[in-house]
């Protein structure tokens, strides 16, 4: 931690590529859009309602309030490792906003958060929590994500890093998926960073040695340990290469099968239940558990949210009769339609062993973390996916690689069968927007796509891309104008 502390504290503009700061820019952007989103959700409102809007005084509030609103949709981007903009965007846009900081030392933050959060991820990403659930990312994300607002000194980042993953949350999954829980699981992480920032500033100490010590984070939270993980490469590998950015609701895996579902819905038009066979959605057993796991708990129009945004059958139904699938879909009327969930009872998924093979062949969500625990990693895969996983993927080795080429290969096939004889089928391997050469050409089109869908400011979308150059009181009232509408 001390390393990665001081690399952290006097991390500046110049010391990072130009390709990453624009990825920076387009995730600030992209997770402001996932929170607009929270907000104009029923829920989001009665969240606002009990801890206040996130354009408030105190920042620290506002950090948390920003941060559950762009998670429980899962419409927050992801990485290598981790789900990280609920904290890495969420706290630096909030601290930058009240410190009347300009728009490069805003995106400066967002990736030191971003790497500081990504690599601790990574360092347990081979344990039993994993995408959400992973909620340690966000003690990372929001200790770095302030601190280098605060332009703190490294023993500051050291010891709130310790003192945030003193008592690191578990979330239980019954109440990740059954109930309106789902909202806390950024909030209350970010807050605890939040704390934990207060208390470094007041003079407490933690633990220098809280990850690696065997009765420290990673033998806790981690079935393959991988300390080595949290400094390699720093200053020279960038974790933020690995973005991929969400460009529709929903949990792992969901998003190649609705780009699937949206290109047959072009061809066919809007299709009617009572003309369809079966749908089979064929993915990577990723996507498999996660819809195996929400399938328990959906059982129509009355779902709750937490489970229903892990569902593939219906997002892929959705799909099928409107030609897209948004925020407004899981909420009434558009929830409560019952061709929707009359079709999604004739989709059935089913497995596809290459795009398992290819999704651990990739880097995130887990590829790099197995080529870096190589013949270690053995146990882990069969206690996710059985022999047959540990056949399929054999014993991977670590390269090198320094992410600039990164990629994220969810993919899915889903393929249509109509009653009258014919059958459309549609393969994608990487999903729009996830990483790879199509995002990395296209990211900056990609998230305005994303900000005005749902509502935003012309102004905001056009004016991103000068955001590294805006001074303070410009990014305030950029910040004002993205949700003060």
């Amino acid at each position: 931690m001390r390393e990665l502390s001081h690399w952290a504290a006097t991390l500046r503009p110049q010391d990072i590529p130009c390709r990453v700061l624009k990825l920076a820019a387009s995730q600030v952007l992209s997770q402001i859009s996932s929170i607009r989103a929270g907000l104009q959700h029923p829920l989001g409102r009665r969240l606002v309602a009990a801890f206040g809007h996130p354009m408030q005084r105190d920042p620290r509030q506002a950090a948390g309030v920003f941060a559950a609103l762009g998670s429980w949709l899962n419409l927050d981007d992801t990485a290598y490792a981790g789900h990280l903009s609920n904290s890495t965007v969420a706290v630096p846009l909030a601290f930058a906003y009240a410190r009347q900081l300009d728009g490069l030392s805003l995106l400066t933050a967002v990736v030191a958060a971003n790497e500081c959060a990504a690599r601790i991820t990574a360092s347990a990403t081979l344990g039993p929590l994993r995408g959400q659930s992973a909620v340690h990312t966000h003690l990372a994300g929001a200790v770095a994500g302030r601190l280098h607002c605060d332009r703190a000194p490294a023993t500051l980042f050291e010891n709130a890093f310790g003192l945030a993953f003193a008592m690191p949350n578990w979330p239980l999954m019954r109440a990740f998926l059954a109930s309106d829980a789902r909202l806390f699981n950024t909030f209350t992480p970010v807050r605890t960073a939040m704390d934990a920032c207060d208390a470094a500033y007041a003079g407490l100490r933690g633990a220098p040695d809280i990850m690696e010590h065997s009765d420290g984070f990673l033998a806790r939270f981690a079935t393959v340990p991988l300390p080595q993980a949290v400094a390699k490469g720093l200053g020279r590998r960038w974790h933020t290469d690995t973005l991929s950015f969400k460009m529709h609701p929903g949990g792992p895996g969901i998003d190649a099968a609705v780009d699937c579902a949206a290109e047959i819905h072009r061809e066919l038009g809007a299709v009617r239940p009572r003309d369809v066979a079966e749908v089979v959605v064929e993915a990577s057993l990723y996507t498999l558990f996660a819809g195996e796991r929400a399938a328990r708990y959906v059982t129509g129009p009355g779902s709750p949210l937490g489970a229903l945004v892990l569902d593939v059958p219906y997002p892929v139904a959705t799909t099928l009769l409107t030609g897209g699938f948004g925020v407004d879909d899981f909420s009434p009327p558009y929830l409560d339609d019952p061709d929707r969930w009359a079709l999604a009872k004739r989709i059935r998924l089913e497995h596809d062993t290459e795009m398992t093979r290819e999704l651990f062949l990739s880097d995130a969500p887990f590829g790099e973390a197995v080529r870096e625990a190589g013949e270690r990693a053995v146990p882990w895969l069969r206690g996710f996916g059985g022999d047959e996983l540990v056949d399929l993927v054999g014993v991977l080795e670590s390269d090198g690689r320094d992410f600039s080429r990164s990629t994220k290969a969810t993919g899915a096939r889903v393929t249509v069968r109509l009653t009258d004889g014919r059958t459309v089928s549609r393969t994608r391997l990487i999903p729009v927007g996830a990483a790879g050469p199509e995002t990395r050409a296209g990211h900056a089109e990609l998230v305005r796509e994303k900000f005005l869908s749902v509502g935003g400011a012309q102004e905001v979308a056009d004016t991103v891309d000068r955001l590294h150059r805006m001074r303070p009181h410009a990014v305030r009232r950029w910040v004002e104008t993205a949700f003060l509408d």
